[in-house]
């Protein structure tokens, strides 16, 4: 069952978004459809946006993975059942990492972890 999502929208600074549009540009080509929104300390971008457009699809890694993204939304990441922490961190770090590769965006995660790091 899923909860919600596992990253936050990020804010980027208003002195780096030029950059990360040039970025998304590069990526996607002109799209004057990027969810991005005014907020306290630059401008909030959509994680699942981000996510798929760096390349992350729902199911990601595939049907066999024992954590994968939801087949739903790309924001939340799933147990099928024998995922363990460390399948789970390995995915999300997997997905962070890939998304500030292609667009220079940093994803930090919603839920409070104990005893890990994303």
């Amino acid at each position: 069952m899923e909860r919600g999502s596992f990253f936050t929208n990020p804010v980027v600074p208003d002195d780096r978004l030029p950059g990360v549009l040039a970025a998304i540009t590069e990526r996607v080509g002109v799209d004057d459809r990027i969810p991005r929104y005014d907020a306290v300390g630059g401008t909030k971008l959509s994680a699942g946006w981000l996510i798929e457009r760096a390349g992350f699809v729902k199911g990601f890694p595939g049907d066999e993975a024992a954590a994968r993204l939801s087949t739903k939304h790309t924001l939340a990441l799933t147990n099928r059942g024998s995922a363990t922490t460390t399948d789970l961190v390995a995915l999300a770090r997997e997905v962070r990492d890939g998304v500030e590769d292609v667009f220079g965006v940093r994803l930090h995660p919603e839920p409070v972890t104990v005893n890990c790091v994303i």
